[in-house]
């Protein structure tokens, strides 16, 4: 009998050493025979989750969560419980993750639970199961009712202090994001109406018209300088499975980027605090008609995003080309670019240059710097004028279908 318990004890102490590198004190319980002839039980970890799309920030939080004890017990909702809850199905079955679950080195259990209580799922084989500790993070939202559920069964309700993670923080809702991912994007122009879309500049009842462009951008090709006033960031953030409206706000600028390269077209968006479209068009007109001129320096829009300008001529460039855009009618357009690009040089932007055959022509974004809009009446004349000189290179609208 002694000798089963010796063995029994080799095997969790071997497991501990070789499947946990997390430098925690362990408790081996079942050493010594209880005073009855029995051996004392193993000190059961029991957590819960969703783990849906498991990731190394998974298995950190499960060798944390070992190291309390001697048997860790991984519970999650089945899909029916996720879908009672969260509306949504998992990205595997069940079964599947189950089996995946089960060969992690460092789960001793893996439990599908059937609960249809919010954040108590796992009670019915938490109570049978019984186990000495019930593990979470600091970032639980159902302590109270967990609390209570462990006093039930005499467990110790045990909260995992944050560690620095081993790796690039994810989430399960990161990676979805990442996976659905376009893996190319365009870039943008912005005709006129520009800073209205920045929530604090914002105007009810005025218009931001801009339109996505091609070449495409993906991780590998970015056939375009940077910094430099075409929404790169919008682009970049989209690609790389991100919320690029979040990013941009953040950075005190507008939403006007990552709302045309996501929605993709010619479109026409009220100013607002949030991406509200009014209407939008496949383009096809402009196509042959536009060119974009590398001024030979970057920009940086949030560091003169506060400097005084004319809101109002700003919105009369928005109505304007609004119209050029419903009537389809490129003088219309030109007519908003030009009264936009004005309003740049009232700012105190250098004049950009005139070029054969063009009727209209702005600084990109923000400008200071960047590339200069040029439109032209005819694909002959843009084409001729980039043939002739050489910083200036045709795009043309994108709209995906």
């Amino acid at each position: 009998m002694e000798l089963k318990f010796i063995l029994l004890e080799y095997r969790v102490r071997l497991k501990s050493a070789n499947f946990s590198p997390i430098d925690s004190p362990r408790f081996v319980r079942i050493t010594t025979p209880h005073p009855k002839g029995k051996p004392k039980l193993m000190k059961k970890v029991f957590v819960s989750g969703c783990y849906d799309i498991l990731h190394a920030g998974h298995l950190q939080f499960f060798e944390e969560a070992r190291a309390v004890g001697d048997y860790l017990i991984v519970s999650f909702a089945s899909a029916d419980v996720l879908w009672h809850h969260k509306r949504r199905k998992p990205s595997i079955p069940d079964d599947h993750k189950k089996v995946l679950l089960q060969g992690l080195r460092m789960i001793d259990e893996v439990i599908v639970t059937q609960g249809h209580k919010e954040g108590l799922d796992f009670e019915e084989d938490f109570l049978r199961i019984r186990p000495d500790f019930l593990i979470v993070t600091e970032d639980d939202k159902y302590g109270p009712v967990k609390r209570a559920l462990c006093e039930q069964v005499g467990a110790e309700y045990t909260i995992l202090p944050k560690t620095p993670p081993r790796f690039q923080a994810v989430s399960t809702s990161s990676i979805v994001r990442w996976v659905q991912a376009p893996t190319e994007a365009p870039l943008r122009v912005d005709f006129a109406g520009g800073w209205l879309d920045v929530p604090r500049f914002s105007r009810p009842g005025e218009f931001i018209v801009n339109c996505a462009i091609s070449p495409l951008v993906s991780l590998r090709e970015w056939p375009y300088e940077q910094r430099a006033g075409l929404g790169g960031s919008g682009a970049w953030a989209l690609i790389n499975g991100k919320n690029g409206f979040d990013s941009e706000i953040e950075l005190g600028v507008g939403w006007q980027d990552p709302a045309v390269i996501g929605e993709t077209g010619l479109c026409v968006w009220r100013s607002g605090p949030k991406p509200e479209l009014d209407f939008k068009q496949n383009g096809d007109f402009l196509a042959g008609r536009m060119a974009i001129l590398w001024t030979g320096s970057q920009h940086d829009t949030p560091s003169f995003a506060d400097l005084p300008r004319d809101y109002e001529r700003i919105a009369q460039s928005g109505r304007i080309a609004r119209e050029g855009v419903l009537t389809k009618d490129i003088h219309q357009i030109a007519a908003g670019v030009n009264l936009y690009h004005q309003t740049q040089l009232d700012e105190g932007m250098q004049k950009l240059p005139e070029i054969a055959g063009s009727i209209a022509h702005k600084y990109c974004g923000g400008g200071y710097g960047g590339y200069g809009l040029y439109l032209f009446e005819d694909a002959a004349l843009r084409d001729a004028a980039v043939s002739s000189i050489e910083p200036l290179r045709s795009v043309e609208p994108f709209c995906r279908v």
